[in-house]
């Protein structure tokens, strides 16, 4: 009789709340002097593995319960069927691990990964394959494994707690703090992620993102779907990604959690080679390089619809392929540079002057700073739509100021939070289906028709649009309050003289304004 894997039951206790931190530091303990960059994928790689190991042997044990009911725990269709991967028995976490403190560590990981591979073609060329390389300390690898060997990740009950889900974007969104700049070539922070996704709404229909990164659109929206008792199955999701190593990531993060996505054939530059030309997407979301400046541009593009986008950015490059790929009434939101909404440099202003008069711009959301690991710059968040607006928003722009929003999760990082998001969401979705509850609220949001966009020189900086916030009456009569602020004015003023007597009696003490005084 086939032999019972290990029940992985045990380690489910390690999913409480706090621990992907707790794993991190341990992790990144043995980073050494290892780049953020190189040893991220060292992590993942190893992460994806002990997951799909895990849920190998969870499917197994469900299937030698089954025996008897003709269940045949050594067919590798029948792993397929439950969705899970049939991993080989040398490829195996428990195999792996029973060999971490080896000087041979590095290869059999090597092995694993291309048996893996070889068995699920679903998974050709995605895992990483270079554990061998004499520049990865064996020793520091050993430890790694016995690290993440703690943790629980495939079993039904772990899978409900989205533990997996927590430790692999939990490390992503780690490995992008760590990179900086770089770091943003991948990730895109999720507070911003689950904001466009609240937005957009996708519960049906084909989502796309041509600079897909690692993938967190998809699932973010696939979340999104379920989270409102959708069904998976009613969304496709197409992307691309220019970088080679980020679209393993990215088709590793999808393979994780189930989610069947088509990258194309291969990584490749938006702009030179689109991957998915026919599509037409019902969602597009995107988080696009800001104010690139290093892209290709054919001036006869067919997607240049509006304006043929300057060479030295390619902002409104990524605009206009967007709305090029949008169904009929489809819905795209994403990310910009704040500089999208006001700049009128070579021919940016003309271009945003014909996506405004051509009904596409929906909503202009302004974000506050330091939501990103990757960049300083100020962003704002684009949201277009192709078809008809709900009678009486016609010509209508929705503008939201969410600066003074978010909370710091640490000295230099901010975060939207659950009720920010609820907040913005809640407040568009009132405005774009023509709700009376729907009102304008100095300082956060307006609507504002075309005639005023263009008074402002179709500028979209929400500032401009939404005023001022209400300060609250107090009812104080205004012969009392001037009285109370004038009192207030002589009394600093006369601190203020004090204080520059004292300084002056100071600095003579010192010596300083002896010669004046002679």
């Amino acid at each position: 009789m086939a032999k019972r894997s290990p029940s992985k039951s045990s380690q489910s206790s390690t999913a409480d709340i706090g621990f992907e931190e707790k794993l991190w530091q341990s992790a990144d303990k043995l980073r050494s002097n290892m780049d953020a960059a190189e040893y991220k994928h060292v992590v993942l790689g190893l992460i994806f593995l002990k997951y799909i190991s895990d849920r190998f042997d969870d499917v197994r044990n469900r299937l030698l319960d089954q025996v008897a009911e003709g269940a045949d725990p050594e067919d590798p269709d029948e792993y397929r069927a439950l969705g899970a991967f049939w991993v080989p028995e040398d490829a195996r976490w428990a195999h792996l691990q029973a060999n971490a403190k080896q000087t041979t560590i590095g290869r059999l990981v090597d092995d694993a990964m291309v048996a893996i591979e070889k068995d699920n073609p679903r998974l050709k060329g995605v895992l990483p394959k270079d554990y061998a390389r004499p520049a990865l300390d064996k020793h520091r690898l050993g430890e790694l494994i016995d690290l993440i060997g703690t943790i629980g990740l495939g079993t039904q009950e772990q899978q409900s707690k989205d533990v997996l889900g927590r430790v692999y974007e939990y490390f992503l969104s780690k490995f992008a703090s760590a990179e900086g700049k770089r770091g943003g070539q991948f990730y895109t922070p999720s507070s911003i992620v689950r904001l466009l996704v609240e937005m957009l709404a996708p519960y049906k229909g084909r989502i796309y993102d041509p600079c897909c990164g690692s993938g967190g659109m998809f699932v973010q929206s696939e979340k999104f779907v379920e989270a409102h008792g959708g069904r998976l199955g009613d969304i496709s999701i197409y992307g691309q990604e220019s970088n080679s190593t980020t679209r393993r990531l990215a088709m590793m993060n999808l393979a994780i959690r189930g989610i069947d996505a088509d990258l194309g054939t291969e990584h490749a530059d938006t702009f030179r080679h689109d991957m998915h030309p026919d599509l037409k997407a019902d969602y597009v979301i995107a988080n696009p390089p800001f104010n690139d400046s290093d892209w290709f541009r054919n001036p006869d593009d067919v997607r240049w619809q509006y304006g043929i986008p300057p060479k030295g950015n390619a902002n409104f490059a990524w605009v206009q392929h967007f709305v090029h790929h949008l169904a009929p009434n489809g819905k795209a939101g994403f990310v910009l540079a704040n500089g999208s909404m006001s700049s009128n440099q070579s021919g940016e202003g003309e271009i945003r002057k014909a996506l405004v008069q051509a009904g596409l711009v929906d909503c202009m959301v302004a974000l506050p700073g330091q939501l990103f690991y990757s960049t300083q710059i100020p962003v704002c968040l684009w949201f277009l739509r192709k078809g008809e607006k709900v009678k009486g928003r016609k010509g209508e722009v929705l503008f939201l100021d969410a600066r003074k929003m978010g909370t710091m999760a640490s000295r230099v990082h901010r975060e939207l939070t659950d009720a920010d998001i609820r907040k913005i969401a809640d407040t568009y979705h009132a405005w774009e289906s023509g709700d009376k509850t729907y009102e304008d609220i100095p300082g956060f949001c307006a609507s504002a028709d075309l005639a005023t966009i263009e008074k402002h020189g179709y500028v979209l900086t929400p500032g401009r649009y939404v005023g001022a916030e209400e300060v609250a009456d107090d009812d104080e009569p205004f012969d009392e309050k001037m009285k109370r602020l004038t009192a207030t004015l002589y009394r600093q003023l006369k601190e203020s003289a004090h204080l520059e007597q004292e300084i002056k009696n100071n600095l003579k003490g010192l010596g300083y304004g002896q010669e004046e005084a002679e």
